[in-house]
């Protein structure tokens, strides 16, 4: 297996590469480092080789490893990608920089009131289920225009952008496009949105062609889990 500081390096190069193809500046769009289920000495590990935002889908898992990486917390941007119960938002509004997984106006509720007053803003993504999965968490696209005045209203908040896990397959290219236009759509109403968090290690060149502004990789750094 290669290295984590090799494959980080390789991630780095591939989304430089897909910036360039989609004739946009190399470094447009940021890379958060998945770390879910991978121990604490991974991330440090990650850092040691450059990495300074990591995504954690579990709550308890990545208050931990904030915990244990406690020497580098000034220097990390810890994010939450999973899903988000509003019985555990304190936590997170205490120790995390990011949730990108707000899809309720219940959640966002008790973020702000829960985000100690002086710490920053807390940095929140809307999580859109472009695909229409009954499986997945997430808005739908229809949703998204009410609940993102909402929560950009919000004290304690700053309401960043959108999230989305398109459905693999053919029709994922589409997925990203119209994630894209509701991020434009947003914007045009005066919404001062500027992170599009889509694509991962599989579709991150997809992603980044439609207008990602950050991609969520973990297994092409840390390998299969």
């Amino acid at each position: 297996m290669m290295a984590i500081s090799d494959s980080l390096q390789v991630t780095k190069t591939r989304i430089a590469a897909a910036c360039v193809a989609a004739g946009r500046a190399p470094d447009a769009v940021r890379l958060l480092v998945v770390s879910k289920t991978f121990p604490a000495a991974a991330v440090r590990e990650a850092f040691e080789a450059g990495a300074r935002a990591f995504g954690e889908n579990y709550v308890q898992e990545g208050l931990a490893k904030i915990e244990a990486l406690g020497d580098l917390r000034s220097q990390l941007d810890w994010h939450l990608i999973g899903p988000l119960q509003s019985n555990k938002t304190r936590p997170v509004a205490e120790q995390f920089d990011w949730v990108h997984s707000v899809d309720r106006l219940k959640v966002a509720q008790r973020l702000s009131e829960q985000r100690p007053p002086q710490l920053p803003p807390l940095n929140i993504c809307l999580q859109i289920n472009i695909s229409g999965e009954t499986s997945k968490s997430g808005l739908l696209p229809a949703e998204a225009r009410a609940l993102a005045h909402q929560v950009a209203a919000l004290p304690r908040l700053a309401l960043r952008g959108l999230m989305a896990v398109p459905e693999p397959g053919p029709g994922a290219l589409a997925q990203h496009q119209a994630m894209a236009a509701l991020f434009a759509a947003l914007q045009a109403e005066g919404l001062a949105l500027d992170t599009l968090s889509l694509g991962m290690s599989a579709d991150l060149e997809d992603a980044i062609h439609a207008g990602s502004t950050m991609v969520r990789v973990g297994s092409a750094i840390f390998g299969a889990r």
